[in-house]
């Protein structure tokens, strides 16, 4: 909402107000709620935004802030500088389409004044279920650009929560990809025996143009490629009011309970994407190989941080070792990412699946602790790996183990313990600290003592999109709780341990499933490996774990147990082993929720 108030020249006042009550939608309300908004004055035919002056200014005459000297961050501007510096640099591959940076930017206005012809107006969410795909990619700046709320929503999503999603988020627009064109129309059935109006529909066919045989575009629904040629390159960006406006709902993985809304900012995204790319060292014009899924934390932000370079988007609709090896030769691949999980896939695949790396591919990894035996691996292979931590609601990349010269002279297993850290805040965060969950006091630096991961500053989420409660608990003592346990290190790199729901309290002592997660990666037959507690009548909890075998090895329970105890403090050592394929969610995950109740359904083992 944007007040003008014509002020003299001497009497031009500023002030802020939370204005929840003057909004219409309820995603603006619940940002007014979190976020002063700031007023528009005219002085002498000059028009300035402010929050509020610096108290440094009342002693300094002559000083202003105007649209000279401020203008409001938002990554829709790394994209408008690609369009110049970088104009015919290719910007996005996938199979046999190409584009450059300027044909990009046409194709995002485009597609901004289509949404907007669609009634599209500020603050509304639009929404997208799709792969790795181009259009995905365009919809990034298209849908800020509009003056929209960009909603990725999560591939492995079945209807159901797709449904509720829709209705929470209030999309007033859904693009699908055409292989998830059953799960979609399935939520749209289910919105359909609610009050809650369905989003429009548009289909994002394959880049031939081609659909389903069994799906037609009707009147009710729009083909992506033709909504787009329906815009105007000549759209006028509707920029936002301010820097703390929304940009984006990003959902939870729900590794740990149903997914929470949590929304992002243009000022938190832009700070967050320079954040990312100085801390890994991605210079101009990379190549940029993606098996992050980009609905996830809007691929780290990297998706607005690769127009801020020049950068080129390999796209992947499906993510393998072959297509990740097949790609990284074809194009030259310079940088990818992805979660432990797609290492593992890397390091365990056929050797007939891989080709000689052209040069180091640098890798960062995150999501969850890569166990060290996959970061040595990795390496093996030629690939370089830099390991970073954070949440969803911390815009993803939070913290980054950064690599010190000395640590090169360690053995071998010391180095690759030390890169399994998560290290230290990047430069968008003001603080990262470990702190006991009650007194909020700071543990001590001795890489002992446990307490939880907390975060404060510019690159933390607004809050959870309708649920201001949570939001309030999130953020109880003015820092972000993670929930995450860790200890800190004389060096102050923090290092996790575990959730907090994922502790073992065996007879009284503390176990980190991740420390036994990671002996049990260690032993060779083991694929993956997850440890959750199993209830004891005798020691209250044990460890419990859930194992899948690497193809063509035959082991039983018992030699797991041994090697475990071998290696581990016996009380630490898993007393259950049950081989299976472990639940993810698409971003690699582990869901220890659906473990935690299958342990819980074996009973006590007393």
């Amino acid at each position: 909402m944007l007040i003008n108030i014509s002020l003299s020249s001497h009497d031009y006042i500023c002030f802020s107000i939370t204005m929840n009550h003057f909004f219409k939608n309820s995603l603006t309300r619940f940002i007014c709620s979190l976020n002063h908004f700031h007023f528009s004055f005219t002085q002498s035919s000059r028009k300035f935004s402010h929050f509020s002056e610096p108290e440094s200014w009342r002693s300094m005459e002559g000083l202003i802030r105007c649209s000279a000297n401020y203008v409001p961050l938002t990554p829709i501007s790394f994209l408008e500088r690609a369009a110049k510096a970088y104009r015919d640099t290719t910007s996005v591959v996938y199979g046999s389409v190409k584009y450059t940076w300027g044909d990009t930017h046409g194709r995002c206005l485009n597609l901004a004044s289509a949404l907007t012809q669609l009634g599209i107006s500020r603050g509304d969410v639009v929404a997208i279920l799709a792969p790795n795909v181009p259009a995905m990619h365009e919809l990034h700046f298209a849908v800020p650009m509009a003056g929209a709320l960009l909603c990725t929503l999560n591939t492995r999503y079945d209807s159901a929560m797709l449904s509720i999603l829709l209705r929470h988020s209030e999309a007033k627009i859904i693009f699908v990809d055409y292989q998830l064109l059953d799960i979609a129309n399935g939520a749209l059935k289910l919105l359909a025996k609610t009050e809650k109006k369905p989003p429009i529909f548009v289909v994002i066919a394959e880049s031939d143009g081609s659909l389903p045989t069994d799906h037609h575009i009707t009147s009710e629904t729009y083909e992506y490629e033709s909504l787009l040629a329906n815009g105007h390159n000549g759209f006028e960006i509707r920029r936002p009011n301010s820097e703390w406006d929304p940009i984006s709902v990003n959902y939870t993985s729900g590794t740990t309970s149903s997914p929470k809304g949590v929304v992002y900012s243009h000022r938190g995204a832009y700070l967050n994407t320079l954040a990312t790319i100085l801390l890994h060292g991605i210079g101009s014009m990379p190549v940029y190989l993606w098996t992050v899924p980009m609905f996830h934390c809007n691929g780290w932000c990297l998706i607005w941080g690769l127009a801020a370079q020049g950068g080129t988007n390999v796209c992947l609709r499906k993510v393998t070792p072959k297509d990740i090896f097949d790609n990284i030769a074809l194009h030259n691949v310079t940088n990818m990412g992805g979660a432990p999980t797609v290492l593992n896939m890397i390091v365990n695949s056929p050797i007939s699946d891989r080709k000689p790396l052209p040069h180091k591919v640098e890798v960062m990894t995150g999501g969850s602790p890569p166990p060290p035996q996959i970061l040595s691996k990795m390496e093996e292979l030629g690939f370089g790996v830099s390991h970073l931590y954070g949440l969803t609601e911390t815009y993803g990349p939070g913290t980054s183990c950064i690599w010190k010269p000395e640590w090169d002279s360690l053995p071998l297993d010391k180095r690759y313990k030390l890169k399994a850290r998560q290290g230290v805040q990047h430069p968008g965060l003001e603080e990262v600290d470990v702190k006991d969950p009650v007194t909020m006091a700071s543990v001590p630096a001795d890489g002992k003592t446990m307490g939880e991961i907390m975060f404060r500053g510019n690159t933390v989420m607004s809050g959870y999109l309708k649920d201001l409660k949570a939001t309030e608990e999130a953020f109880s003592g003015g820092w972000f709780r993670s929930g995450d346990l860790a200890v800190k290190h004389p060096d102050n790199y923090i290092e996790v341990k575990d959730r907090s729901k994922d502790i073992i309290i065996s007879g009284g002592e503390n176990i980190s499933t991740v420390e036994v997660e990671t002996v049990l990666f260690g032993h060779p037959a083991v694929l993956e490996a997850a440890v959750v507690a199993r209830p004891d009548n005798h020691w209250g909890q044990t460890p419990c774990a859930f194992v899948k075998l690497k193809e063509g090895y035959d082991v039983d329970s018992q030699e797991i147990i041994k090697f475990c105890r071998d290696h581990l403090p016996h009380y630490m050592a898993p007393r259950t082993v049950i081989f299976e394929d472990l639940p993810k969610t698409s971003t690699g995950k582990t869901q220890k929720f659906i473990l935690r109740e299958k342990a819980k359904a074996l009973g006590s083992l007393s």
